[in-house]
């Protein structure tokens, strides 16, 4: 480097080691970094890997047993994040809505059921993408196709998912998955999955277990299960005030929403006949959890 005869010969040294640095610096900058290696075909992820990336660790691990608080205190703050609305009136007799008018189509809910769907579904399920208000690709549902993304079974699983249920609970798009899965599990040697398939005129449900309803044109009886794929709903059990229990499922008047339902003094939904007490619904089964607590 040529002296600069501006400045005190006793900083001629500092200013090379300066220029030089600065030389670096900029081949540095210019130069592109060298691609990596790809990894090994043994290093590559596999499936169940990715799988497992889908889910928070504290609810794949889990960091704390599966428990009744745990679903129930998940249920019910999603409740309350929907305004905590109570439909007690039969279902024929609600109101049309608008999607302008829906609960699950305004801002910050629609989003919310999308977690339902992208945590309740395993990772290669195509549904995972969905929301209330778009399909998977974006596109908004068409009003009056609402019912092909319906997420109450996303619910249910997004609640037993985050609470810690892993294998033990079959994640599906449909009730009619676990209601079955619930059925076979009640057989003798059954064992992985933590429900129990329990007849209404002797299972009094309890809190964090759920009861479900059939919506086929004939009424699904408990004597029928399993029996292939049919249009359901489930609700998680809350508690039991006095002769009603309350439950609390999503996607009813297209919220996650509260409703009671009577019982006989025993906590039963059906008398030893077979006849339910609640008038506006097809309860036909609950589903006993096991939990580990």
């Amino acid at each position: 480097m040529t002296p600069n005869p501006l400045l005190p010969r006793r900083l001629q040294p500092q200013l090379a080691a300066v220029a030089f640095s600065s030389l670096l610096l900029l081949a540095a900058c210019g130069s592109r970094p060298a691609p990596r290696a790809a990894l090994p075909s043994a290093q590559q992820p596999r499936v169940s890997e990715i799988a497992a990336m889908h889910v928070p660790p504290f609810a794949e691990q889990p960091f704390e047993r599966f428990s009744r608080i745990n679903v129930l205190s998940i249920a019910l703050r999603e409740w309350r994040s929907f305004g905590q609305p109570v439909r007690d009136d039969p279902p024929d007799n609600r109101p049309e809505m608008s999607q302008a008018e829906m609960p699950d189509h305004q801002p910050g809910l629609w989003q919310r059921v999308g977690e339902y769907w992208w945590l309740g579904q395993d990772a290669d399920a195509p549904a995972r993408a969905w929301t209330s208000k778009y399909d998977g690709d974006g596109r908004p549902i068409p009003a009056g196709r609402e019912d092909s993304f319906a997420w109450s079974a996303a619910f249910i699983s997004y609640v037993m998912r985050t609470a810690g249920a892993g294998a033990g609970f079959p994640y599906a798009i449909a009730h009619a998955t676990y209601i079955n899965a619930a059925t076979a599990a009640a057989n003798p040697g059954a064992a992985g999955i933590r429900l129990r398939a329990e007849p209404l005129t002797s299972y009094a449900p309890k809190p964090g277990d759920l009861v479900c309803t059939s919506r086929t044109r004939e009424p699904v009886r408990f004597s029928d299960l399993p029996r292939s794929r049919f249009p359901g709903h489930c609700d998680f059990v809350i508690d039991r005030v006095g002769n009603e229990i309350r439950v609390i499922g999503g996607n009813v008047a297209h919220a996650v929403t509260m409703k009671h339902i009577p019982v006989t003094a025993a906590g039963l939904l059906a008398t030893p006949d077979g006849m339910t007490l609640d008038t506006r619904y097809h309860w036909f089964v609950a589903l006993r959890v096991l939990y580990d607590d």
